[in-house]
């Protein structure tokens, strides 16, 4: 497994940016229509004319799946045509393709084919190795591919089949039950077999013993093997042997004489450089047993050259590997251990070490990543490009492991935690992101892999470094919000990220928000804290997320009406009456809706203009809510009288008590609003038929650009303001008061043109 994350010369990690190979691939995989057609049934067909070589074929099937493409049997049709496409290495995970789309695959006779998490492959298809196998040099039967098994997983019968693969080379077989039938004599060529939980049932490795070239074999999670023993002793060209175990909680990988096994097998394979007995009692107690020379007892001392007996003719010539993760007595943890590398968990080295010659072991990787998710949170973690790289390769590979996500990112969280964002390079930063993103939604009814995903993603800088994937983590929040335990902790931080999103996005995305049901998710939220009578901070960030949502986003106001949002205005406001921030956001989107002008007749009611009316005069949050109180009353009242249709309380009176409240704020009031354009108060200068309105509006433009003019004067300049404001004042219609604050607003932008020019 290599490792992709680098430590860059300015101290910050990245990965490798793609090569122009791997963009046109990138861009090819993004337009397949580009070399292909699609027939009804979405089959791809090569277009005519086009001839791809092995190199570009195998390079497209390796990059798909890279890019994140589902490979599936419409796909796979472009290599229908063998005489114009061409495949020798196959190399899939987590594919839908079917016994159809293999055989499409074979009939290229492949020189190397893998197969990990491909669950449509069954039984049915172990025919194809028999047609199609003589080609093949490389055969990998990973996890969930039935070629050679029943798919039950209780299901222990064997697969009568044969290996007619005569020229193999390297065997991987995954949960395989062995035939005792089941020949190996004529695979002359094979030096790599691997049975990773292989049942050998009345299956005898001393069929192995016929193979002249056999140097490495795994038999992790094989047991029992003490009844092979000595079969494995008769392979005396081994250089790697694995017989580890993931779990000795079951007994399994208990011997009866560990010490003395474990010397047999180093006195009969002298050739191993790795070797794995993780899980095992083999690597002893530590101390050494021998036979006194005067008595029939037995004395026990401390073992001189090496803390694990077994290996004591190995002090000299140590293993290049030796695997000691989880074996009984805590063998990894002693000081003379003859292996220059070591798998186990007593430091940071030996757990890296682990999570990279364990990478394909989904159930075992988990621990590790535990492993390494205590050594980040309770100690300290100095390797942290490799550590980051291996969790990142575990969760990308292994994406159907629950645990194995949840492990990861906890680790995630702990390795991107208070760390300076810029230290992460945009690749990388992507990687991480991308990573947390698909373990979240493959497993989105766990609570706990949600909240690990979320508060990580709270280390980033929202909106900027999620814009790329902004979609699908909208997907991903909405079912936090709306699916998880009420009040829990997933639907706090869910709508927290939420509503960060909403807040600082454009328009187009806004839009989005409100095509996927932001709205009336916070509707339901607001309507089931309601009907319980209950106030939390989940009540109060739907509000502001439908503030947000509803800002110059004039569809989402209307689905905020048609939720029956003013009913819950009003409840809201009868029912919890001295919670400010929640008033303050109420009437913040009720401002929204307000500048919407063929929305404005649903606020026009009796009841409507009376809570408005009498919110002019309300201290709560400063001014805010009296000033938005306003706003929407200003912004109603700009239809003129003929749409004032209710009769109490009249225009002149509401438009009275709006000036009155004006007067009585304080120019320089510090504000907790955002306005990202300045085109609805604008429009409000320009209403020369009610003075009061414009009123509003000026003062709005004087107390932004006096209290923050680096952001406003500009934008009032942007949009044209000083020529309106200019006008106005020349205009016989605004009495003195309006023209006097509009003076202020032009003075403050000239003062701020003066302070940029000096900058």
């Amino acid at each position: 497994m290599s490792c992709k994350v680098r430590l860059m010369e300015d101290g910050s990690l990245d990965e490798e940016p793609l090569t122009l190979k791997e963009i046109a691939y990138q861009k090819l995989c993004n337009n397949l229509d580009i070399i292909s057609s699609c027939n009804e049934s979405g089959q791809r067909t090569l277009n005519t004319g086009i001839v791809l070589t092995n190199e570009i074929c195998d390079a497209f099937l390796e990059n798909y799946q890279r890019f994140h493409r589902p490979l599936n049997d419409r796909v796979i049709h472009l290599f229908n045509d063998t005489a114009r496409t061409s495949l020798k290495i196959v190399n899939l995970r987590y594919s839908t393709l079917s016994i159809v789309g293999l055989e499409t695959l074979m009939r290229h006779k492949l020189f190397a084919l893998s197969m990990w998490y491909c669950d449509k492959i069954t039984v049915h298809s172990h025919h194809l190795l028999s047609h199609y196998g003589d080609s093949l040099r490389s055969l990998e039967l990973g996890i969930s591919s039935h070629l050679l098994q029943n798919a039950e997983p209780n299901e222990k019968e064997p697969v009568d089949f044969q290996l007619t693969c005569p020229h193999l080379r390297r065997l991987v077989l995954n949960g395989v039950v062995m035939h005792h039938r089941l020949q190996f004599a004529h695979l002359q060529d094979l030096s790599h077999l691997d049975l990773t939980s292989c049942v050998l049932a009345n299956f005898s490795l001393e069929a192995l013993v016929m193979l002249p070239n056999l140097h490495t074999l795994i038999l992790f999670n094989v047991w029992p093997i003490a009844n092979q023993l000595h079969a494995i002793c008769c392979l005396r060209r081994l250089c790697t042997l694995d017989i580890s175990i993931s779990s000795s909680g079951n007994g399994h990988g208990t011997y009866d004489l560990p010490d003395q096994t474990l010397e047999m097998l180093m006195d009969n394979l002298r050739h191993l450089t790795h070797l794995d007995i993780s899980g095992t009692n083999l690597a002893g107690n530590g101390v050494a047993t021998k036979e006194s020379t005067n008595t029939n007892t037995k004395t026990e001392q401390h073992f001189g050259p090496t803390d694990i007996p077994g290996l004591a003719s190995r002090t000299q010539r140590p293993l290049q590997f030796l695997g000691l993760y989880h074996t009984a007595h805590w063998a990894c943890k002693r000081h003379d251990i003859p292996a220059l590398e070591v798998a186990g968990d007593a430091n940071e080295q030996q757990i890296l070490t682990a999570a990279r010659y364990y990478h394909d072991r989904p159930v075992l990787l988990t621990r590790v990543l535990n492993d390494l998710y205590h050594l980040f949170r309770f100690e300290n973690c100095k390797d942290i490009h490799t550590a980051l790289d291996v969790v990142l390769c575990a969760m990308d590979r292994h994406l159907k492991f629950k645990h194995m996500q949840i492990s990861g990112s906890a680790t995630l969280f702990y390795i991107v935690k208070g760390r300076d964002r810029s230290k992460f390079g945009t690749l990388l930063r992507n990687h991480i992101i991308r990573t947390l993103l698909n373990g979240m939604e493959k497993h989105l009814t766990d609570d706990t892999m949600l909240r690990n995903g979320y508060l990580t993603l709270t280390q980033f800088h929202m909106p900027v470094d999620v814009l790329f994937e902004y979609e699908r983590l909208i997907k991903i929040l909405l079912h936090g919000v709306s699916k998880t335990e009420q009040e829990g902790f997933v639907q706090r931080i869910a709508i927290y990220l939420l509503n960060t999103l909403a807040c600082q996005v454009d328009g187009r995305q806004k839009l989005f928000l409100g095509e996927l049901g932001v709205v009336s998710t916070m509707l339901t939220l607001i309507k089931d804290r309601l009907t319980r009578s209950v106030f939390d901070d989940v009540m109060e960030v739907a509000w502001s997320t439908m503030w947000n949502v509803t800002d110059e986003t004039a569809i989402n106001c209307k689905r905020f009406l048609d939720g029956r949002g003013m009913e819950y205005f009003l409840k809201c406001l009868n029912t919890f009456p001295d919670r400010d921030e929640l008033l303050r956001n109420m009437m913040g989107l009720l401002g929204n809706v307000a500048e919407v002008k063929w929305l404005r007749p649903n606020l026009m009611t009796q009841e409507f203009i009376e809570v408005f009316a009498r919110l002019l005069d309300s201290l709560s949050d400063g001014i805010e809510v009296s000033y938005n109180a306003a706003g929407v009353l200003a912004h109603i009242a700009s239809d003129g009288p003929d749409a004032w249709t209710i009769k109490t309380p009249t225009r002149q009176h509401v438009l009275e008590r709006m000036v009155a409240a004006i007067e009585r704020w304080n120019i320089k009031s510090e504000r907790n609003i955002n306005y990202r354009s300045f085109e609805p108060i604008l429009s409000l200068v320009r209403c020369y038929e009610t003075p009061q309105c414009q009123h509003w509006a000026v003062w709005a433009l004087a107390n932004l650009t006096q209290v923050y003019p680096d952001k406003y004067c500009q934008l009032v300049e942007q949009e044209n303001g000083i020529q309106i404001l200019t006008e106005l004042i020349e205009h016989e219609s605004p009495y003195c008061e309006i023209k006097r604050i509009a003076r202020l607003v032009i003075e403050q932008c000239d003062l701020g043109m003066e302070r940029m020019v000096e900058g």
